[in-house]
């Protein structure tokens, strides 16, 4: 590296053999592009050199791209940065946590800023799969009854494609094979899968949805419960939720077969109101006992390459048992808070949409059999 001193090219070069150490452990990493010194000297007050920090840009990009690791890349904002210290202790671990999340940059542009050369890619891919459904429906049930990790992710490669037709034929098919029971449960490992992909700002998303038995004769402000359901704590920073407005119905949502599934996804991760899912009659709801707070959930658990580069490989991650416990502490106290605040309403569990009428049924029959005191 011309002009470069031997330290800053041993710090290059550490950065690029740590990559190649946490490659394998890596779906996608986030890198940070400063615009000049100054930009780099608010974030990483005295850390580091411009040029040095490009440089280890370029190579730690270059080495995880070669390895399959998605390379991320966040134009470093002064103002963005500044709104997101408001509130956090001013540590070294906070300021490598940034992540502008409304502007991320990905592919081939996210590696051109960095100052890669990439050449256009002129080559239109085929389709994932042949016009005909036939073969990738077989490929699919066999996956079904012999490889659970396949399944899901010949699923995940169907439904991105928008493949339906694919799916349909695999239900008829088991549907013969075993009857309406078997083509029930296949419809359910479906629904399971539809629920999360691919899709949003992060990279991944997943619906959430949070059943309510309502107060007899009205229900209370759907958003009012929402919001306070985000400011309880109960949700890490790696975790954006984004709720609907308005009530929906249990009984509705039931009816939605994959495909409605995976398109609901995908309208909440782009903000759209859902076509398959539309808010229900409050009145309506009130009646029948139960309403449903829908949702979207972000997975933002994408580390920046300061925070690798920090603890010399991936940061460590809290204790699961202890992270569980705290977050099965918070839920508890706001759903009593919830229930005094929002007129006697009773939050179940937040569980994914596939798991809300199970959720529903286990809250009836405890009702219908209260234990023994």
């Amino acid at each position: 590296m011309p002009g470069f001193t031997n330290r800053q090219e041993e710090e290059v070069e550490a950065a690029t053999a740590l990559a190649l150490d946490v490659a394998p452990l890596l779906d996608a990493v986030i890198l940070t592009h400063h615009r000049d010194a100054d930009t780099l000297d608010l974030m990483r007050p005295g850390e580091a050199e411009l040029e040095t920090v490009r440089a280890t840009n370029r190579a730690v990009a270059a080495e995880l791209d070669l390895e399959g690791v998605e390379v991320i890349v966040q134009r470093a904002d002064r103002a963005a940065f500044r709104r997101w210290m408001q509130g956090r202790d001013d540590t070294p671990e906070n300021r490598r946590a940034w992540i502008d999340r409304a502007r991320l940059i990905r592919g081939a542009a996210a590696l051109r800023l960095l100052g890669l050369e990439i050449e256009e890619e002129t080559d239109i891919e085929p389709p994932a799969f042949g016009p005909a459904p036939g073969p990738v429906a077989d490929r699919l049930l066999a996956a079904y009854f012999e490889d659970g990790d396949q399944f899901r992710d010949l699923t995940q490669e169907i439904l991105e494609a928008g493949r339906l037709d694919i799916l349909d034929l695999a239900g008829r098919k088991i549907g013969e094979r075993q009857g309406e029971d078997g083509m029930a449960e296949f419809g359910g490992a479906l629904l399971a899968l539809a629920e999360s992909g691919t899709a949003g700002p992060a990279g991944w998303a997943a619906l959430v949805a949070l059943p309510v038995a309502l107060p007899t004769g009205h229900a209370p402000s759907a958003t009012a419960l929402a919001e306070s359901l985000l400011a309880s704590g109960f949700f890490n920073e790696s975790e954006e939720v984004r709720f609907l407005p308005g009530w929906r119905s249990p009984q509705a949502l039931a009816g939605l077969e994959a495909a409605g599934m995976r398109r609901m996804l995908l309208d909440l991760a782009e903000g759209r109101e859902p076509a398959d899912l539309p808010p229900g009659d409050t009145d309506d709801l009130a009646r029948h006992g139960f309403g449903l707070l829908l949702g979207v959930q972000f997975d933002w658990s994408i580390p920046t390459w300061e925070q690798i580069a920090a603890a010399g490989g991936l940061p460590d991650e809290s204790d699961p048992e202890a992270e569980a416990m705290r977050r099965a502490a918070l839920f508890q106290r706001w759903r009593s808070a919830a229930f005094h605040a929002h007129g006697g309403c009773v939050p179940l569990e937040l569980v994914p949409p596939s798991e809300v009428g199970s959720e529903i049924a286990e809250f009836l029959a405890e009702a219908d059999d209260p234990p023994e005191r």
